[in-house]
């Protein structure tokens, strides 16, 4: 990246933990909360190894026609749940946004290699479409740390809805957070863990 090998490095190393977290997600909640985090693992893992500085992985040329299959494929099944709920609109524009940056860093489509390899120049990609996805991956971003910080602050205070609360009385049993995380869990750590993947996201589409 234009930051050097330290970005890169800090980029994959937030990524995979992300990826992880999410894979680990997988392991409870209902059905659609388990289909969710699996989508959000591959784009956590996908995002991490695009980010792995030059000095330690150069991709062959066919990796980036993976990438476009892969997140190409991710982005159609996406489309049949988009209208049950926002957040998968949202995994919806990140795989296009990986097919996207996939194509533009292709050999012949830049000079520069992708995201975790580029060290000079400029990456390809349409200027108008990398400055739309970087407003949305901006108000994201500071959408879920609005949305954070009530949830970590309500998860921490004695006595709090949720937190040593009467078995059976109010707030008993209360999931900070709101809709779309998952009940039983850590919602405050799936919202950091996709806040997390949104600045990567936009840190990536920085170098096109």
């Amino acid at each position: 990246m234009h930051g050097g090998a330290l970005t890169g490095w800090l980029l994959t190393a937030l990524c995979a933990v992300s990826g992880a977290y999410c894979l680990a997600r997988t392991r409870s909640g209902t059905r659609q909360e388990r289909r969710t985090a699996r989508a959000e693992a591959v784009m956590g893992f996908g995002m991490a190894v695009m980010a792995v500085p030059a000095a330690l992985l150069t991709p062959p040329d066919w990796a980036w026609a993976v990438y476009a299959v892969l997140f190409g494929a991710a982005a159609l099944r996406a489309l049949w749940p988009s209208r049950h709920g926002g957040h998968h609109l949202h995994h919806l524009v990140g795989s296009l946004a990986m097919v996207y940056m996939a194509v533009a860093m292709a050999p012949g489509a830049s000079e520069g290699g992708h995201a975790g390899h580029a060290t000079a120049g400029a990456a390809g990609g349409v200027p108008l479409l990398t400055g739309a996805l970087l407003v949305y991956y901006a108000f994201y971003v500071l959408r879920s740390a609005g949305r954070l910080i009530p949830a970590v602050g309500v998860a921490g205070v004695p006595g709090g809805p949720g937190a040593g609360s009467v078995p059976g009385g109010p707030g008993a049993g209360s999931v900070p957070g709101g809709p779309g995380t998952p009940a039983g869990g850590r919602p405050e750590l799936t919202l950091a863990c996709r806040m997390t993947m949104g600045l990567a996201m936009f840190a990536m589409l920085l170098t096109l």
